[in-house]
């Protein structure tokens, strides 16, 4: 065992032959399903109908499922250009050198976990807009007949500007500054600077879920309204 861990293989030719020949069998496979599989595409579009619900395709159905608690361009514009530029520096915030040329999780545990912790909320969101979401985009579970009309949600409610403050000035608050004063390790392994942007991120996307379940389980629409936006 110990001998298989130790051993090492080399980028070139190792692991490039069979990441090329991965990518022919994905390709063959890709071409023989749309050969045999017809083009998920429906009847002709009709001006004096409009479909209930109208869903975009599935990979935008996730920023579509935002939309539901989040203002238009929060869902729809600041929260991807987030994801994009977290994901751009990754490399220049991660400077752990644990894991690097194997995949391992217990050198990485913290990474790891958040991460998969956003790629599956993304796929969630996917699931539930394109699977979950009936006529007038109201939840319906697999088992639940969309003949059945939901009432839209006029029951919501939001925080006042001042308590909706304090609540996202101790989400951020607490959620950088505790976890040095419970391990010192994760701050002295990123720094200072690396640390808050790190944290940051991490906070942002847990805000996500967070707002997500305010709205579902209290009927919060905002933590926070402004006159220029809303949280």
């Amino acid at each position: 065992m110990e001998r298989s861990k130790s051993k090492k293989h080399f980028v070139w030719p190792d692991l490039a032959f069979k990441e090329f020949l991965t990518i022919i069998a994905l390709t063959i496979i890709l071409i023989i399903w749309g050969l045999l599989m017809n083009a998920p595409l429906r009847e002709m579009a009709a001006p004096e109908r409009s479909e209930n619900p109208s869903k975009a395709p599935w990979y935008f159905a996730g920023l579509q499922e935002l939309l539901v608690y989040f203002d238009p361009w929060i869902a729809g514009v600041m929260i991807p250009v987030i994801i994009a530029a977290g994901l751009i520096i990754i490399p220049y915030i991660d400077t752990n050198p644990n894991g690097r040329g194997s995949y391992t999780f217990s050198l990485r545990r913290f990474a790891v976990i958040n991460f998969l912790f956003g790629f599956l909320l993304w796929w969630g969101l996917i699931f539930i807009g394109y699977f979950l979401r009936g006529p007038n985009w109201q939840l319906y579970l697999p088992w639940e007949s969309w003949g059945t009309v939901k009432e839209t949600e006029n029951y919501l409610w939001s925080l006042s500007p001042a308590i909706g403050l304090v609540c996202i000035a101790v989400y951020f608050g607490a959620g950088i500054l505790l976890p040095p004063l419970m391990s010192i390790d994760l701050y002295l392994l990123y720094g200072s600077l690396r640390y808050v942007i790190v944290m940051t991120l991490i906070l942002l996307m847990y805000a996500v879920p967070l707002k997500i379940f305010l709205r579902l389980a209290f009927n919060i629409k905002y933590v926070l309204v402004t006159s220029w936006f809303n949280l």
